[in-house]
């Protein structure tokens, strides 16, 4: 059994504008890089390995949590198509029934042009058969909620079991024959303060 360590990224000014930043490749804000620069990850993770998307964003909170992050294009951000840009409230009351259709499809759900959930458990999961050491990944909500419903039977047609917060590390575990399994999940990473 091998644990992996999971991080989103730190907030952007498009995550501030609840903008939807799929593969658009925006730098974290002032306040991300600040809010990242107090993060600490748990002792036993201090020296672990680290791969990371290749978008800014997850590049430059690996490096703030001094990490050296190895670029991996597998845990990039969901592709979200035309959508990108676009709030999910407004696709909401524009699309109606069309995106309500849509969205009930969970782990099938697909923005025009992009890619579902469960085209992102395929991309991630030769990454997870291959990794052989404890491993930090640092990523995206969009790769991270595909990858708790891997690991927990969680469809997404519904909100989950238990709530991923940002600003936490949610580790897994990687059993010999490729299965993943939840560990803990909301890991603070916010220094305590003095």
């Amino acid at each position: 059994m091998m644990p992996i360590l999971v991080i989103r990224h730190a907030p952007t000014d498009w995550n501030r504008a609840g903008l939807i930043q799929g593969r658009t490749d925006r730098p974290l804000d002032a306040g991300g890089r600040a809010e990242a620069s107090a993060w600490r990850l748990p002792p036993e993770w201090a020296k672990a390995a680290c791969l990371a998307s290749p978008l800014r964003r997850t590049m430059e909170t690996a490096a703030l949590l001094v990490l050296k992050p190895v670029a991996d294009l597998r845990l990039i951000e969901m592709h979200w198509g035309t959508w990108e840009g676009r709030r999910i409230a407004e696709l909401r009351a524009e699309l109606g029934d069309a995106m309500a259709k849509n969205e009930a499809h969970g782990l099938d759900f697909r923005p025009p042009g992009g890619e579902s959930p469960r085209d992102v458990q395929e991309r991630i999961g030769p990454l997870l058969q291959n990794l052989e050491a404890p491993t930090i990944l640092v990523t995206h909500k969009g790769v991270l909620r595909p990858l708790y419903a891997l690991a927990s039977g969680w469809e997404m047609r519904d909100d989950p079991s238990q709530a991923l917060r940002d600003g936490c590390a949610h580790s897994f575990i990687l059993s010999p024959d490729g299965a993943i399994s939840v560990g803990t999940l909301n890991i603070p990473l916010e220094r305590a303060r003095a």
